[in-house]
């Protein structure tokens, strides 16, 4: 498996100094820009994500995923996330933000620790106990459809999956306090 960045593309195939190489460029991008975002790259198992590492070992924020952007937008995305997160705007689960991405809203959701290993694999180089708190950072279709909407794509809920124990969004009730 690759972990692609705008900058490099680590190959981590279980060489014996891969995780070790692979650590020492998650904190050189910490200490550089403040944070590492690592993009793993769509395969047949699903679409493509990506993922903050540090945010929370350098600010006390969430680290944070998002899956089936666009890599370009999905950094930009995480980015802007932590950059604001870390001058101590906070994000409410259910909120809806429409400053991130002009015109397009995002919101917010607590992901399952379950879904850590496969969604926040290179962030256990970091936090070898997996403790750390995580967001999903959940994006609309152009259209406005979630991927619980009723009217969604076919197709979509399975592309972006909500990162919850249920698959569904648990910490606020769409339509009601929530998107």
């Amino acid at each position: 498996m690759s972990a692609v960045t705008a900058d490099t593309v680590i190959d981590n195939d279980h060489e014996p100094d891969s995780d070790q190489r692979l650590r020492e460029w998650i904190v050189a991008q910490a200490e550089q820009r403040g944070n590492a975002v690592v993009a793993v790259p769509a395969d047949e198992r699903g679409a493509g994500y990506a993922f903050t590492v540090c945010a929370w070992a350098m600010h006390g924020i969430p680290e944070a995923v998002v899956v089936g952007l666009p890599q370009e937008m999905a950094t930009v995305l995480l980015d802007a996330y932590v950059d604001r997160a870390a001058t101590g705007e906070r994000f409410t689960h259910g909120g809806l933000y429409d400053d991130f991405f002009d015109g397009v809203p995002v919101t917010f959701e607590k992901v399952a620790q379950g879904h850590y290993p496969e969604f926040f694999g290179s962030a256990f180089l970091v936090y070898p106990e997996g403790d750390f708190p995580a967001v999903q950072i959940i994006v609309p279709t152009p259209d406005g459809f979630w991927p619980w909407s009723e009217g969604a794509p076919e197709g979509f809920a399975q592309w972006q999956p909500v990162l919850t124990v249920s698959g569904e969004p648990e910490n606020w009730t769409p339509g009601v306090n929530g998107p």
